[in-house]
């Protein structure tokens, strides 16, 4: 049968990350491609004790029955404490939706302003699912120049009054490809001009809690006095990726439109996910356990720094992040990721390769590597792999 999908699915393809997953049915690939949370830091354990007490509680039925599409009462006002962590306070259950995972609270704002044509603004680069999701609403995703404190204000400025953009998307606390971390400064400064232009933020924030060196930096949204900054985390990188739960918060205007739209995609954050999530909050397991991934994320992503300078070609460049799960590298123009990935996993080695994170599809010479999933052995084979291939195709 001839298939007739819609306009927007024209132009969709699954995700880099997505598909490289398919190649990594063989224990033989050192995989640097994915987001993984290490396996060692799943809470397997507590999990188990939450759910069995959940399972044997008397009001275990609630579990098995609709909810609130908001989330659940006790949930969303845990949250409303949660996010002082990131300085945002005065937080209001009115402020909270209980969202299936960050993803999900990304594609439901954009799902609130998104009309087709609007131009998004994105750092360059960006978190790669951001311009699949951008791209479903048919929006146009311009990028932004980015230096070592965050967004160079001066580009964005220039592209607000060029483009009149409907929204900002970015990942300001260890960037997803780069590592990177904003300033204060930078963040304070594009809460404010984008207050005085009228756009919309989204502040993506997964990585924030996994930091092992540098100084902490508070919240874009704690800068937010107009009520543009929509400000989204997820539990995925510090729980459980499986469990898909996340919060999103923002002007009660803004929950409200997003909740209509999660009414309509899934009604409810699962029942049972959403008590887990309470429970292991409520009973204090999250700092212990984060400083236990902190130190293993630390270990990992020492063993890969060493790596790269003990192996790479000295024409490959890289990120230092304080934290997070990436390393943003390059080579010279004239080498192609894209190309040369076929080759690297047949070499058993993968990454996701640059240009997936740039809105004009550049960047070719970047790659990204993941240091959380693997451990210390694989790490330092891996890079010694990667760097094997690197210095044969600038050898050409």
């Amino acid at each position: 049968m001839n298939y007739t999908f819609s306009e927007r699915m024209k132009n969709m393809n699954g995700t880099a990350t997505r598909e490289i997953f398919k190649l990594l049915g063989n224990p033989e690939i050192i995989s640097f491609a994915g987001g993984n949370p290490a396996i060692e830091c799943l809470p397997t354990e507590r999990v188990k004790e939450i759910t069995a007490d959940i399972c044997s509680s008397p009001n275990f039925a609630r579990v098995l029955q609709y909810g609130l599409t908001a989330g659940f009462p006790e949930l969303r006002e845990l949250l409303c404490k949660y996010v002082e962590t990131a300085d945002i306070y005065g937080t209001k259950t009115e402020n909270v939706l209980v969202i299936s995972g960050g993803q999900q609270g990304i594609d439901l704002a954009l799902k609130a302003f998104i009309n087709p044509g609007d131009v998004i603004l994105v750092e360059d680069p960006t978190y790669l699912a951001f311009l699949q999701l951008a791209n479903s609403y048919e929006g146009i995703c311009k990028g932004v120049k980015a230096n070592d404190d965050g967004l160079d204000l001066c580009d964005l400025e220039e592209k607000i009054k060029k483009y009149n953009p409907k929204m900002l998307y970015c990942v300001p606390t260890f960037s997803n490809p780069t590592g990177k971390t904003y300033s204060v400064e930078n963040r304070k400064a594009i809460a404010e001009m984008t207050a005085k232009y009228g756009v919309i933020v989204i502040e993506d924030d997964p990585y924030s809690k996994l930091r092992f060196k540098g100084e902490y930096v508070p919240s874009m949204k704690s800068f937010d006095k107009a009520g543009n900054v929509i400000f989204i985390s997820s539990f995925s990188k510090i729980i459980s990726p499986g469990n898909r739960t996340g919060v999103a918060v923002g002007a009660p205007e803004i929950i409200r439109k997003m909740e209509i739209g999660k009414q309509g995609t899934d009604l409810h954050t699962p029942n049972l996910s959403q008590m887990i999530t309470y429970e292991y909050l409520r009973r204090g397991y999250l700092e212990p356990d984060l400083k236990k991934a902190v130190r293993i994320y630390g270990e990992k992503k020492g063993a890969m720094s060493d790596a790269i300078k003990k192996y790479m070609p000295e024409e490959f460049r890289c990120t230092d992040p304080d934290g997070g799960l990436f390393i943003w590298g390059s080579l010279p123009e004239r080498i192609d990721m894209v190309k040369m990935l076929p080759e690297a996993v047949e070499r058993k080695v993968a990454y996701i390769q640059g240009s997936v994170f740039y809105a004009d599809g550049s960047g070719t010479n970047y790659v990204r590597l993941n240091y959380s999933y693997a451990n210390l052995s694989q790490i330092e084979e891996g890079i010694a792999r990667l760097a094997g291939l690197f210095k044969e195709k600038l050898a050409k």
